[in-house]
C-alpha cells in the first residue's frame, strides 16, 4: 500500500483527513479536476498549483489512444510528461462504457471500443487497463468495472455488479506496482441496496487501499443518489479514503461530505466555464447575460482569485463567446472556487464548525436555487440541526418542490426537523 490515511477531525459522519500519496500530501474532503488527456483545458499546471489543486484526474482510455501510454512511460510517466509535481489519479476506462456506449461491446473478457479517432477496435480488459495505468504512473489507479447507466433496471445491473467483483480480482493480480500506485476498487449495484451491499462486502473483503462509489450522477433523482452514498459510506472502512465518482456540483459535495465521503471528481466546473458560467456562493452567475455587459464588479467581490482581483464581469462578458481567454479566466475562477470549498470543508470539520458552515452554505444557495426538501431529509443523519440551531423556514414544502424560490427569514422561524 502506497498511501496513508489519517482522520484528523470529525463531525458525526463527516471527516477531515490527511491523505499521504507518493507525490503529495493531501487534505480531504477534496475535489479533483478532470484533465482527460493530461491537461485541464486552458490552464497550465503552475496555475493549478496556485489555486491549491491537490490531485488531477487523467483518463486512461483517452491517454491510451493519444499520445499512448507507451510514449508516456518512455518519457518518464504522466507526472513528468505534464510537468505536474502533485498527485494524479487515473480512471480505468470503464466510464467510456456509458459515454461511448454506441462504440462499445461488453463481454466477460473486457470491453471492445471502436476508436472515436480512427474507428479501429480496441479491447480493454482488466489486465490491459492496469497495464496502461502502471505505464501512466498515477498515485491512485482505478479497477476496471462494468459500468451501466444508473437509471437502467433489471438483470443488467446485477450482471454488472458481479462482473465488477470478478474483474477486481483480475486487476489485483495484474497490478505490478502496488508499492508506488494505489489500486481502488469501485462499488457498483445501481440503486438496488441489496446489490450494493453484496458489492460492498466483496470489495471490503479484498482489503484495498481505498474505495470508490461508482455508477451514480447519471440521471437518478437526488434522494436515490444520496441514499446510495449514505449506504456505501456507512459500510466502507473508517481508515480508508472514500471516493464518489463523477460528482462536481458544490451542493452534492457538501452533502456527500456530511455523509462521510472524502474525494470527488467532475468536468462540471471547467465545462460550465466554457459555456460562460461562473460558480459563486449563491449558485451560478451567467456571464453571457446582457446584464453583464456594463457590470464593473468582479465575478465575486469576496473571492481572492486572480480573476476576481483583476477583471470585471463586463470584461469577461465581452470575451466569453468570442475569445478563448474568457473561458480560461472562468475555468481558473471556477476551480479556485472548488479548491476553496474543499479547504473550507476540511477546516470546518477539523475545527468543530461544520454545522455552521453547512447552514451558511445552504443559506447562500437558497437565494438562487430551489433547495428540495430531500436535501434536509438527507442531512438528518448528520445531526447538523442538533449541533447548530440555524433557523430555516421550510414549513410548506410545496414552495420548495414546485420550483418557487423561498427567501428564508433566518431570525423568526424554528429549525426544521430534517
Amino acid at each position: 500500500m502506497a498511501l496513508q490515511f489519517e482522520v484528523l477531525g470529525r463531525f458525526n459522519r463527516a471527516r477531515a483527513a490527511r491523505l499521504t500519496l507518493p507525490h503529495y500530501q493531501c487534505q480531504t474532503p477534496l475535489f479533483m479536476p478532470v484533465g482527460t488527456q493530461g491537461t485541464i483545458k486552458g490552464l497550465a499546471t503552475n496555475q493549478l498549483e496556485e489555486i491549491g489543486c491537490q490531485i488531477i484526474l487523467g483518463n486512461t482510455y483517452h491517454l491510451a489512444l493519444r499520445p499512448t501510454t507507451e510514449l508516456i512511460d518512455e518519457l518518464g510517466g504522466l507526472h513528468e510528461f505534464m510537468n505536474w509535481p502533485r498527485a494524479l489519479l487515473t480512471d480505468s476506462g470503464g466510464f467510456q462504457m456509458v459515454s461511448l456506449l454506441d462504440l462499445a461491446e461488453i463481454t466477460e473478457e473486457g470491453v471492445t471500443f471502436r476508436s472515436p479517432v480512427d474507428g479501429k477496435p480496441m479491447l480493454l480488459t482488466p489486465e490491459q487497463s492496469i497495464r496502461f495505468q502502471n505505464q501512466i504512473g498515477a498515485d491512485i489507479i482505478m479497477a476496471l468495472d462494468d459500468v451501466v447507466k444508473t437509471t437502467i433496471t433489471g438483470p443488467r445491473i446485477e450482471e454488472a455488479m458481479y462482473r465488477t467483483l470478478r474483474w477486481i480480482d483480475r486487476c489485483i493480480k495484474a497490478h505490478e506496482k502496488p508499492d508506488t500506485q494505489n489500486l481502488f476498487g469501485i462499488v457498483q449495484g445501481g440503486l438496488d441496496p441489496v446489490l450494493r451491499d453484496i458489492c460492498l462486502r466483496g470489495m471490503v473483503d479484498r482489503d484495498l487501499p481505498g474505495y470508490a462509489i461508482g455508477g451514480l450522477a447519471g440521471g437518478e433523482d437526488k434522494d436515490s443518489f444520496w441514499r446510495v452514498v449514505a449506504q456505501c459510506t456507512a459500510s466502507l472502512p473508517e481508515d480508508k479514503p472514500r471516493y464518489v465518482m463523477g460528482v462536481g456540483y458544490p451542493l452534492d459535495i457538501v452533502v456527500c461530505s456530511a455523509l462521510g465521503a472524502d474525494m470527488y471528481d467532475c468536468v462540471y466546473p471547467t465545462r460550465t466555464a466554457r459555456f460562460g458560467t461562473a460558480l459563486v456562493p449563491a449558485g451560478v452567475l451567467k456571464l453571457t447575460h446582457n446584464a453583464m455587459a456594463d457590470d464593473i464588479r468582479p465575478i465575486d467581490p469576496a473571492c481572492a482569485c486572480m480573476v476576481c482581483k483583476n477583471y470585471s464581469r463586463a470584461y469577461i462578458h465581452s470575451m466569453v463567446t468570442k475569445d478563448a481567454m474568457g473561458s480560461q479566466l472562468l475555468s481558473y475562477h471556477n476551480l479556485h472556487y472548488m479548491m476553496k470549498l474543499s479547504r473550507d470543508l476540511h477546516s470546518s470539520i477539523l475545527h468543530g464548525k461544520f454545522p455552521e458552515f453547512v447552514c451558511k452554505f445552504l443559506q447562500n444557495m437558497v437565494l438562487i436555487f430551489t433547495l428540495h426538501i430531500d436535501v434536509f431529509c438527507c442531512l438528518k443523519s448528520t445531526h447538523i440541526h442538533d449541533a447548530y440551531d440555524h433557523r430555516w423556514d421550510i414549513v410548506n414544502p410545496l414552495t420548495v418542490t414546485t420550483g418557487q424560490l423561498v427567501l428564508l427569514d433566518l431570525s423568526l422561524h424554528p429549525a426544521p426537523r430534517f
